[in-house]
């Protein structure tokens, strides 16, 4: 015969849930400007990516 499932207590259930917290994003500075940017991504405030000039920075 089929055993009903018992109830999971919080506790466990949390336990099981410890590794699947999400990470801050990795920022890096932008070697032209010095601002902060995502990695892999191009530059927001002066337009480049890898050196170089991807779009141009409307005022």
């Amino acid at each position: 015969m089929a055993v009903p499932k018992g109830k999971v207590s919080k506790a466990r259930r949390d336990k099981r849930r410890t590794h699947q917290k999400t990470a801050a994003p990795s920022v890096a500075t932008c070697p032209q400007c010095g601002e902060p940017v995502m990695q892999h991504r191009a530059c927001v405030e002066c337009g480049t990516y890898k050196g170089r000039n991807v779009f141009e920075k409307s005022e």
